[in-house]
C-alpha cells in the first residue's frame, strides 16, 4: 500500500479527534474502541519513539512476518491453505492500522482457535495408541525454518511426530527410575511404562488447552498491538491495566495484599508460593498447595465462586488495599475444607532489595564488603518508598562503620530499572560529573551528571557483571568504567541495551469519553543513551575490564543483539569529565594477573569446557525418535554432564562472611525470621560462588598495585 508518512497527528489533534464543538462523543461500541486504541497507539509512537516508522508496505511486512511468527511460531494451529489467506493482507496491515480496522486479526484468531479445536482432537486421538518407537525417524526442532503443513494430515504428522517425543523423553525416565526400585518393590513392563508416560502428557496437554480456550478477544488484542509496538523496536511495548499494576509492582518490589503467588490448575486457583514476610506468611492459615474455591471481602459480603476463572481475574478478588479483609475458603491437600480470613498488609518483595555483607579473610586480602543489588528499583508513587539509591547508600554506611578495606557491587542479572536512581548511585562513588548522556530524537545529547561533590565512598571498587546485566547496570558500570573508578569484571560483555523507555497513559490521549477508558499505557522508547565517552552500549554492552568464563562464554545468540528489530549502534562526542577520588590504572596488569589465575583453577577450565558442551547442546536441532538411539544420545549427555556435577561444589572462600555490625544489632532487636532466613541464604550463596572468589582476588590486585 502506499506510504501515509511517519508522523499522523500530534497529541493536541488527537483531542481534537474526540471533541465535536466542545461535546464529547457519543458512548463508543467495542470496535470503535479498538480502532481508537490501535490509531493511538500508532499517533503516539510516531510523535514520540526515537526512530519513528514509515506506515507503509515495509512496515506492514515486518508486522506481518512477526505476528504470523507469534501467532503459530511452533507450527501447531495453521496449514498452508490458512496462511495463503492471510497472505493476502501482506501489504494491507498498514492501511488496516491507520483505518482501525480488524479484519487480518479477526480472521488470525478465527483460525487460531479452529486450529486449537481441531489439534485437541489430534493429540487425543494421538495419545490414545501405543507409539513405535523402534521406528526409525526423526524430529526437527528447527521452528524457525520449518514450513507450515501442508494441510491437515501433514499437521497431524507434526503433532505425531512432537507427541511421540514427549512420551519417549518420559518413557526413557520411567526406565530409568526402575534402576532405583525399593527393595521388594516390583518392577513394571516397558508397555505399563509406556501408558503411563502417554496418560502424563495427556494430562499435560489437557490443562495447556484449558488455559488456552480461556483466552479472551482482549488477550489476542494485546498481542497484536504489541507486534505493532515491537515492530518499532523490543522494549516498546503496549502494557493493558493490569499488566501495567503487575509491571509497577516488580519495578517498586511492593504491593498491597495477601502475599501469596497464584496458579491455575484446571479450574482451579492454586497457591504456589507464600511471600516470606507478608500476611498469608506470618498468618500461617494460608498454605503452599491449598486450592481457593471462593472469596469474599470483609466480614458482611457474600462469597465469589472463583471456580473456572482465570488467575488473573482471581488476583482482583484477592488483592487489596492495606488493611482491608479477605476472606477464602480453600481445599487443603488433606481433603479437608477450611475458611479463612487474611488482613492485607504492605508486601514486600525483599529479594529485590539491596543487601550487603562482609568476606573477612584472615589472609591478605583483608575486610571486603559485598553489596547484592538485583534491580534498580523505584517507588515514585510514595516518597517514603524504597528507592535502590537511598539503600545502597545505607549498605555503604553500614560497611564503612566495619572499616571494610574495599568493596565488591554485584550487578549480575540485574535487568536495570530507574535511570534517575543510577545517576544517584553513581554519584556515591565520584565527584560531581557527568554519569550518562541521553539523547532525544532529533535533538541534542543532554547529559545528566551527578551534583553533589561529596563522596560516600573513595576506597577500591570491583564492580561483577554477566550477560544479563541490562540498561541501569550497563549506565553504573560503564560509567565507573570511564572513570577508572572500578573494575569491571564479569561475562565477555553486559546485555547491551541503550535505550530509555517511558510510560505513556494513553487515556490522558484521549479527555472525556470515560466509557472507552482504561486503555492502558505505552511503554516507549524515547531516547538513547551514551556513555559519557560517547560510545553506546547498544546492542555492544560493556566489555569488562577482566573478563570470566561462564555458561554463554561461546554464545552469541545472548542480548540485545539477538533481539528482532532493535535499533543499531551509534555513538555521539564525548562529554568532559574526571575524578580524582579513587583512579586505577593499572588494569592491564590486574587482567594479566587474573587470567594467570583462571588458567590455573580447574574449576574454570571446567566451566570453559562446559560452556563449548552447551553451545554444542544448543546448536543441535534434530533429534531421534527411537528409544535405543535416545537412550544412547542421552546415556553420553549424562557422561558428559557428569564430568561437571557439582561444579562449584568444593568452591568456598577463605574467608569468613557475616552480616554487618548494624544488620546484626538489628537481627538481635527483632523477631524478622524472614529477614534472617534471607541473609542466611545470602551468606552462603556467596560463600560458594567462585566468581565473588576471584573478585576477592581482584580486589588484592587492585589495593596493592595502588597503594598510597
Amino acid at each position: 500500500m502506499k506510504s501515509r508518512g511517519t508522523v499522523f497527528l500530534s497529541v493536541v489533534a488527537v483531542g481534537a479527534l474526540i471533541l465535536l464543538g466542545g461535546a464529547y462523543l457519543p458512548q463508543v461500541t467495542s470496535a470503535e474502541k479498538e480502532s481508537l486504541l490501535m490509531r493511538t497507539l500508532l499517533n503516539v509512537s510516531s510523535q514520540y519513539h526515537f526512530n519513528p516508522q514509515e506506515i507503509d508496505d515495509n512496515f506492514s511486512e515486518k508486522i506481518y512476518d512477526l505476528y504470523l511468527n507469534r501467532l503459530d511460531g511452533g507450527r501447531r494451529w495453521l496449514t498452508q491453505k490458512e496462511v495463503s489467506q492471510l497472505e493476502a493482507f501482506r501489504l494491507k496491515l498498514d492501511n488496516e492500522a491507520m483505518d482501525g480496522t480488524y479484519d487480518f486479526f479477526d480472521l488470525s484468531v478465527k483460525f487460531r482457535m479452529a486450529g486449537i479445536e481441531k489439534t485437541k482432537a489430534f493429540y487425543r486421538e494421538i495419545l490414545a495408541q501405543p507409539f513405535d518407537f523402534s521406528k526409525d525417524e526423526k524430529i526437527d526442532f528447527d521452528r524457525e525454518n520449518l514450513p507450515f503443513a501442508k494441510d491437515d494430515a501433514q499437521l497431524k504428522d507434526y503433532w505425531r511426530k512432537n507427541l511421540k517425543y514427549e512420551v519417549m523423553t518420559r518413557l526413557a525416565d520411567k526406565i530409568k527410575d526402575q534402576e532405583d526400585l525399593e527393595e521388594g518393590e516390583a518392577p513394571k513392563t516397558e508397555e505399563e511404562l509406556e501408558v503411563a508416560a502417554r496418560e502424563k502428557v495427556l494430562e499435560i496437554y489437557d490443562k495447556w488447552y484449558n488455559r488456552l480456550e480461556k483466552d479472551r478477544r482482549s488477550d489476542h488484542l494485546s498481542k497484536y498491538l504489541n507486534v505493532f509496538a515491537n515492530t518499532y523496536d523490543p522494549h516498546t511495548g503496549y502494557f493493558e491495566p493490569r499488566k501495567k499494576e503487575t509491571f509497577d509492582i516488580n519495578f517498586k518490589g511492593q504491593f498491597e495484599g495477601i502475599g501469596a503467588r497464584l496458579m491455575t490448575e484446571g479450574d482451579f486457583t492454586k497457591v504456589s508460593e507464600i511471600i516470606i514476610g507478608g500476611p498469608a506468611w506470618k498468618g500461617k492459615t494460608l498454605k503452599k498447595g491449598d486450592v481457593i474455591t471462593r472469596v469474599a471481602q470483609a466480614d458482611e459480603q457474600e462469597y465469589v465462586d472463583i471456580k473456572g476463572m482465570r488467575v488473573d481475574d482471581v488476583v482482583q478478588y484477592i488483592r487489596g488495599d492495606k488493611g482491608t479483609k479477605v476472606r477464602l475458603v480453600v481445599n487443603r491437600e488433606d481433603g479437608t475444607t477450611e475458611e479463612i480470613s487474611i488482613v492485607r498488609d504492605v508486601v514486600i518483595l525483599d529479594a529485590r532489595f539491596a543487601k550487603s555483607v562482609i568476606i573477612d579473610s584472615e589472609e591478605k586480602n583483608g575486610k571486603i564488603g559485598y553489596i547484592d543489588l538485583p534491580g534498580f528499583y523505584a517507588d515514585f508513587k510514595d516518597k517514603n518508598g524504597r528507592f535502590c539509591g537511598d539503600d545502597v547508600a545505607k549498605e555503604i554506611e553500614k560497611l564503612k562503620k566495619d572499616k571494610v578495606d574495599g568493596i565488591i557491587i554485584d550487578l549480575r542479572g540485574n535487568p536495570g530499572g530507574s535511570l534517575q536512581e543510577v545517576v544517584k548511585m553513581s554519584g556515591l562513588f565520584i565527584e560531581d560529573g557527568p554519569v550518562v548522556q541521553v539523547k532525544s530524537r532529533g535533538r541534542r545529547p543532554e547529559v545528566l551528571s551527578d551534583v553533589d561533590s561529596s563522596v560516600l565512598y573513595d576506597g577500591p571498587l570491583v564492580v561483577l557483571v554477566n550477560s544479563f546485566s541490562a540498561s541501569a547496570s550497563e549506565i553504573l558500570a560503564a560509567a565507573l568504567q570511564d572513570y577508572d573508578r572500578a573494575i569491571i569484571v564479569g561475562s565477555n560483555s553486559t546485555f547491551g541495551k541503550g535505550t530509555v523507555q517511558r510510560f505513556i497513559d494513553l487515556d490522558r490521549m484521549l479527555r472525556g469519553n470515560s466509557e472507552i477508558k482504561p486503555l492502558g499505557q505505552l511503554k516507549l522508547t524515547m531516547q538513547k543513551y551514551y556513555r559519557i565517552d560517547g560510545g553506546s552500549v547498544q546492542l555492544k554492552g560493556v566489555v569488562p575490564d577482566v573478563i570470566l568464563p561462564d555458561n554463554y562464554f561461546y554464545s552469541d545468540e545472548t542480548g540485545e543483539r539477538d533481539y528482532e528489530h532493535a535499533l543499531d549502534w551509534s555513538e555521539i562526542e564525548t562529554a568532559e569529565y574526571g575524578q580524582d577520588v579513587y583512579k586505577i590504572t593499572k588494569k592491564d596488569e590486574i587482567k594479566r594477573r587474573s587470567d594467570a589465575r583462571v588458567a590455573q583453577n580447574e574449576t574454570f577450565q571446567k566451566v570453559l569446557e562446559n560452556a563449548r558442551r552447551l553451545e554444542d547442546r544448543r546448536d543441535m536441532k534434530m533429534y531421534p525418535l527411537g528409544l535405543d538411539d535416545y537412550q544412547a544420545l542421552e546415556a553420553q549427555r549424562a557422561d558428559d554432564a557428569a564430568k561437571f556435577k557439582g561444579l562449584f561444589k568444593n568452591e568456598t572462600l577463605d574467608a569468613e562472611v557475616s552480616t554487618t555490625s548494624a544488620d546484626a544489632a538489628d537481627f538481635a532487636s527483632n523477631d524478622d525470621q524472614a529477614q534472617k532466613d534471607r541473609y542466611e541464604d545470602l551468606m552462603k550463596s556467596v560463600k560458594k560462588d567462585i566468581y565473588i572468589k576471584e573478585a576477592m582476588h581482584i580486589m588484592q590486585d587492585v589495593m596493592d598495585l595502588h597503594k598510597k
